[in-house]
């Protein structure tokens, strides 16, 4: 996560030149990526244990804005 918010502030600051840029892009979106597939491990993990303990419903996480 950390280098995905240095990523992030480096782009944002717009001073890296284009071709670095395109790299840290892509860097950032392969992480992007492993982020996701981690979420949707641990998701199907308390999928599973909830279902050992017969509580199979699940309600989406609404952030508070």
């Amino acid at each position: 996560m950390q280098e995905l918010e240095t990523i992030v502030e480096q782009m944002e600051a717009g001073e890296l030149p284009l071709e670095e840029a395109l790299q840290r892009f892509e860097r950032g979106i392969a992480l992007t990526q492993q982020g996701q597939q981690k979420l949707q491990q641990a998701e199907q993990k308390v999928k599973m244990l909830l279902a050992e303990q017969g509580q199979e419903n699940l309600v989406d996480f609404e952030p508070e804005q």
